[in-house]
């Protein structure tokens, strides 16, 4: 059976040294896979050196495929494999050489592939794997240049973080992100979740001697919260919604405040929800909160953690925009319309979006972790907002299809009911001040660049 050879090359402003270094720390990998393919680390032992493994589980819709791996050739500085042991291809080989050149670092992608079924060079299925690896590597190209030039201008002191709700979309894009800056991490995870050596569980009715563990820890960052965009919002969900925030977070901050050694800092999730139905209003964190259920729960969430404040612990608020996700979050649930050709503004279109790439809703947190300037609300949004009209040309135009299919207020709320008002058909037009002012730099500051890089295209 003839084999396919795909070849990637990418250029880097760094010693060979240092990008085979980034290539060894723990959470590389996630840090790599683009935010389009829905692949799980099942499992990773022994690193990249020769005889190390990674078991992958990739998501296909309705269909889980399992990858096995295993590292050879390795060769520090240079070079190392993964050669497939079983999984979906026939057989692959990717090598992976680092090397030095006066611009600084070459990467070299060398992947022999063979097809289980259809192994003619040229055939559908094969220019189908062959743009997926394109598209994989420019993602892999454009992370990879600059966090290694982040990694050149920041000066970090490692810390020991314990986060919550790591496995939501925040915090799968965030961990990776921390683990590659040098940082040591620890999941808290709910009690009957599904938990792992170094894991810290904890009760979901929220007891503030679950949190005994962390004493010592350096940081927490607290994520976790019942999905707000899951499901319709029945009265019990709201009850779900608001309990998960607000009496979690209460516990957490009198549990943190009662130890004798406290973090440092508390990074605590919040929402712009926190400013309601505000039209073209330019807001930034010393605006005042709006009316409505997520302003209130927004409150709440916020004032539970008076507990660690007064303990004197930093206590950051992320007040989070729309996130540019494929992966979760609002884009994730416009993509399948606009694909098809059915997509268009909702209600008139003129309400503001707020919003905020998933690389720089990570970065902006760990932004929050090592700047100790950086207290209290925080909004973590892109520099310009834009109209629902205008975001929708952009994802029109980075998938290249016509978006002529408005959603009218009416039909909005007959499918969401209460939730289309605080989601979709509110305006905020938020401002990320603090950010901008302690000099947090946006990865991805304009919309359709921003979504060019999320899914690829």
């Amino acid at each position: 059976m003839k084999s396919e050879i795909f070849q990637y090359k990418t250029v880097l402003a760094a010693s060979p040294e240092e990008v085979f270094a980034w290539h060894k720390k723990p959470g590389a990998f996630e840090a790599l896979c683009p935010p389009w393919m829905d692949v799980d680390v099942v499992q990773s032992a022994g690193g990249l050196r020769t005889g190390g493994k990674v078991s992958l589980k990739i998501h296909c819709g309705p269909i889980n495929v399992d990858w096995h791996l295993e590292h050879r050739n390795y060769i520090e500085g240079e070079q190392f494999q993964d050669v497939q042991t079983s999984g979906p291809f026939a057989a692959w080989e990717h090598t992976h050489k680092f090397n030095n050149t006066d611009r600084g670092c070459v990467l070299e992608d060398h992947i022999e592939f063979q097809m289980p079924v259809i192994s003619v060079p040229g055939t559908p299925v094969s220019g189908l794997i062959r743009e997926e690896l394109r598209r994989m590597f420019a993602y892999r190209k454009d992370v990879l240049t600059k966090q290694l030039s982040l990694n050149k201008m920041e000066r970090i002191e490692p810390m020991n973080i314990a986060i919550s709700g790591s496995h939501g979309l925040v915090g799968a894009a965030l961990l990776p992100l921390l683990t590659t800056k040098g940082h040591s991490v620890k999941r808290l995870v709910r009690s009957g979740g599904a938990a792992s050596n170094g894991d810290i569980s904890y009760s979901p009715n929220g007891s503030a001697s679950d949190f005994s563990a962390l004493n010592g820890i350096d940081a927490v960052v607290h994520l976790a919260g019942e999905g707000i965009a899951s499901s319709r919002w029945t009265e019990q969900k709201k009850i779900q919604i608001r309990d998960s925030r607000v009496n979690v977070t209460r516990a957490l901050s009198e549990g943190l405040a009662k130890l004798a050694n406290p973090p440092k800092v508390l990074i605590c999730a919040s929402a712009i929800g926190f400013y309601g139905d505000r039209g073209a209003e330019e807001l930034d964190e010393n605006s005042s909160s709006g009316e409505g259920f997520l302003a209130e729960v927004c409150r709440e969430w916020e004032a539970a953690t008076s507990a660690a404040e007064a303990a004197g612990i930093r206590v950051v608020h992320l007040r989070t925009g729309i996130i540019m996700s494929p992966k979760g979050g609002a884009l994730a649930q416009m993509l399948t319309p606009f694909q098809m050709g059915a997509g268009g503004p909702i209600g008139n279109g003129k309400q503001y979006m707020s919003w905020i790439a998933i690389d720089d809703e990570a970065g902006a947190i760990h932004h929050c972790l090592t700047h100790d300037n950086v207290k209290g609300a925080v909004n973590l949004v892109a520099p310009q907002a834009v109209t629902n009209n205008e975001f929708t040309k952009a994802l029109g135009k980075v998938l290249h299809r016509p978006t002529f299919c408005p959603v009218p207020d009416f039909a909005a709320r007959l499918v969401f009911g209460e939730m289309a008002d605080a989601l979709l058909l509110s305006s905020a037009r938020v401002k990320p001040a603090k950010l901008l002012s302690s000099g947090y730099e946006f990865l991805y500051p304009e919309i359709e660049g921003a979504l060019h890089h999320v899914l690829g295209r």
